[in-house]
């Protein structure tokens, strides 16, 4: 009888946890006798990390504590709320310690009928599988990869060929264009256009080098481009033809031809009517419509990093359009230039809401004279951005602020100071420099400056152990209580951060990644991807981190997207309350994730993770 009376309480209980309230009748009722029902004093431990995990732990009345590898408080969790799990879908072994903070009653599902419930019933699936799931993208251009649209297997020519060769060969072939190879390495792309325009218009002979004519270092894309790179970059520059290359070696060409069957309306769109404006009203009237295009883009179940690159992309143009309308107001510059952006824009992960970060880099050649010219220009450019939406930076991280306009040498100089001396503001300055990606100008006064800041910040262990605690600032709002740290009072009183406690942790901590693998990637995901690959994070601690990373963007999305279905402006602000049970226990799983890493980088030398 008192058997019966336990598996009635423990019924009772489950129906009113999620996900065991979605199993049929019968079901829950065989699930209740697979439960064990373990009493536990104040203080008792329950696992400790990196011990086998034999099931999932369910708090059934009382408090557990939750404390990471190093012994560092992650979160409190009392009634109905689930915890092991993250251990038990990786490998098998814990991440985390769990002990009692009062007397509990827990309940203990086994291995064996957890998987059995995930294999069978979605909700158990969705609710206990982190892993990713699969996205269907459809045909949106936007969203597929170059490498599933080019055409393979390109044909090629020497540029010692004669122009007459180029034309029987894309006359044989039935193409519009060729790819120019010199030992293995593409050097140029020659299109019957090139042949109409430079050779036949010009009375040129047959005999003519390809050389000559060819279209020298042309753009380039690689396989893991999106569509929208292809589509985007053929509007705004106005060419038919981009080569796709990996490692230097030509894999295939894209045309517009290859464009046909495919449509992507709402971006291209964007990118196409930012690309002619003529003026930052005109680039404000485009802008305005992102919030649109993001709830679109939401809506359609895209990626997060597809939906920032999109929205980025925007942004890319409007910065290159006001950059050639600088140079038309003021004529060419004095000297090569570099314009790059930083922040989220560098790291191609703007959302609905941003403001500028950007510098200068200029030729060494500059004189005293020619800053007055890169000041006007960069004013320009600078005004026309908050016009057009992307508003002046607080921090004045700007290139109409000198600091950051400045020789080539100059920023060597920064860079090495900054690593020399890695003082509180070197290293906040040190964090947003690297994380600059070039928008317009010569890239060359940008590669090797990247490369050999890498180099010489890895090498320095002072530096590193200073930017690993500067990734540390950021913490994810983990509450002791409840899951979570609210903001407590103001506008946002009873909502959590996505942006300062979600996904800079996680950017602050991939940028350390790169740093101490040397990796160039500046996107956030890539640079986990990276350094995966590269071993300077665990395969274990890189898919945790990512998936936690997926999580967290996703929601923050999502919460920018329901804000302008609602008739508001994105912000980064998400009330927990909005949630439901599910989404809950998800996000604070994620943010588990993200300090349990964070603890591993401060305690930790050698390979993180």
């Amino acid at each position: 009888m008192a058997m019966d009376t336990r598996a009635d309480a423990i019924r009772a209980f489950l129906e009113s946890v999620h996900p065991y309230d979605s199993l049929p009748r019968d079901e829950l009722t065989q699930i209740v006798g697979s439960f064990s029902r373990r009493e536990y004093p104040a203080g008792s431990e329950i696992y400790s990390a990196g011990e086998p995990l034999k099931g999932i732990f369910l708090i059934k009345r009382g408090a557990v504590e939750v404390v990471d590898r190093n012994g560092e408080l992650v979160s409190i969790l009392g009634p109905r709320n689930s915890f092991g799990e993250r251990g038990l879908m990786r490998d098998g072994l814990a991440v985390t310690s769990a002990r009692t903070t009062e007397d509990s009653v827990i309940l203990m599902l086994p291995d064996a009928e957890l998987r059995r419930l995930i294999a069978g019933f979605p909700a158990f699936e969705r609710f206990f599988n982190r892993s990713r799931p699969a996205e269907t993208r459809g045909t949106d251009l936007s969203t597929l990869k170059v490498s599933d649209l080019m055409a393979r297997n390109p044909v090629t020519c020497r540029p010692d060929a004669s122009v007459q060769e180029a034309a029987r060969l894309m006359r044989e072939k039935h193409i519009s264009s060729l790819a120019v190879v010199d030992n293995g390495t593409l050097v140029g792309i020659v299109t019957t256009r090139d042949l109409a325009a430079r050779v036949l218009a010009e009375g040129l002979p047959a005999e003519t080098k390809v050389a000559e004519v060819m279209t020298a270092d042309p753009l380039t894309l690689s396989p893991d481009s999106l569509g929208s790179d292809i589509l985007h970059t053929m509007l705004e520059r106005r060419i038919g033809h981009l080569p796709v290359v990996e490692e230097g070696v030509i894999k295939g060409v894209i045309t517009q031809t290859d464009l046909t069957r495919f449509q992507a309306v709402s971006t291209a769109q964007l990118v196409r009517d930012a690309a002619v404006a003529d003026s930052p009203e005109e680039m404000a009237e485009v802008t305005a419509r992102i919030p649109k295009l993001l709830m679109q883009l939401v809506a359609a179940n895209n990626a997060h990093e597809v939906v920032a690159r999109l929205i980025t992309d925007i942004a890319d143009t409007v910065t290159r359009r006001l950059l050639k309308l600088a140079e038309a107001e003021f004529g060419p510059a004095p000297v090569p230039w570099l314009w790059l952006a930083c922040g989220s824009q560098g790291r191609q992960e703007q959302t609905g809401i941003t403001d500028q970060d950007n510098c200068l880099i200029l030729d060494d050649s500059v004189t005293e004279d020619d800053m007055a010219y890169f000041e006007k220009f960069a004013k320009f450019v600078s005004d026309g951005l908050n016009t057009a939406g992307y508003v002046y930076c607080p921090g004045d991280m700007m290139a109409t602020n000198p600091r950051w306009c400045q020789p080539r040498r100059k920023w060597r100089r920064y860079f090495q100071g900054w690593i020399d001396q890695p003082s509180p503001e070197a290293q906040m300055l040190a964090s947003v420099m690297f994380d600059l990606r070039p928008i317009g100008g010569q890239p060359a006064l940008f590669r090797d400056l990247q490369a050999e800041t890498l180099e010489a910040a890895s090498k320095n262990s002072i530096f590193v152990a200073h930017m690993i605690s500067n990734s540390l600032k950021h913490q994810p709002p983990l509450g002791l209580l409840r899951g979570f740290a609210t903001i407590r009072s103001g506008e946002y009183k009873n909502h959590i951060d996505m942006k300062l406690g979600g996904v800079v942790p996680v950017a602050d901590l991939a940028r350390v990644y790169a740093l101490k693998g040397r990796l160039t990637p500046v996107n956030t995901r890539a640079r986990l991807l990276a350094a995966e690959h590269a071993g300077v994070i665990s395969v274990s601690g890189a898919r945790d981190l990512i998936e936690a990373y997926d999580l967290i963007a996703r929601l923050r999305l999502e919460n920018q997207a329901a804000l302008v279905r609602a008739g508001r402006k994105p912000d980064n602000f998400l009330a927990p309350s909005d949630l439901s049970d599910f989404e809950r226990s998800h996000l604070r799983d994620a943010f588990v994730v993200v300090r349990t890493m964070q603890s591993a980088v401060g305690h930790r030398s050698g390979t993180l993770g």
